[in-house]
């Protein structure tokens, strides 16, 4: 979701790199399976900014031999592509700036924290799984998952506090 930023293609990138994993080393030792999932993900990641990158080429030298019209002069073939609803083509470029500063900043704060308080808060509040179904997915019990998430919401708060960041 990270390297990607956009929760469909991420879901669909994990599990191209699964079917890989199991339908070309599937007789390899268990504890082989972790480092060889890494690199299938990392060069699937990269298939998929490649096929995007050939993507946007072709729809934007496809669109210019798209209708003109009545030989209108001011024809821009770029207008024939729709941006997306969720795009930020209307958002100030500052404020562009100024939010994918902020996003860093709390990336470089979940980065710091402990491993099970950052897994907790992730699964909690990112994922947005209950309570119950993030003990299970850790293994421990339901009070652990508060506690952690308590603790990692008050470190990230202090965190983004001296960075002069308040939500």
């Amino acid at each position: 979701m990270f390297a990607v930023r956009d929760e469909d293609a991420a879901l669909d990138i994990a599990q191209d790199a699964m079917l890989k994993l199991t339908e070309k080393y599937a007789e390899k030792p268990p504890g082989e399976l972790p480092m060889l999932f890494q690199r299938i993900l990392q060069n699937t990641i990269h298939d998929h900014f490649r096929r995007q990158k050939v993507r946007s080429t072709w729809t934007v030298l496809l669109s210019a031999f798209g209708d003109k019209g009545d030989k209108d002069e001011d024809y821009d073939p770029l207008e024939t592509l729709s941006a997306k609803s969720a795009s930020n083509a209307t958002v100030d470029p500052a404020v562009q700036v100024e939010q994918s500063q902020i996003v860093g900043i709390i990336e470089q704060a979940l980065a710091r924290l402990p491993a099970r308080q950052r897994e907790a808060f992730l699964l909690r509040y990112w994922e947005e799984l209950d309570v119950a179904e993030t003990a299970a997915a850790m293994g421990c019990s339901e009070g652990s998952v508060k506690t952690h998430c308590s603790r990692a919401v008050r470190a990230l708060a202090e965190m983004l506090k001296a960075r002069g960041i308040t939500l």
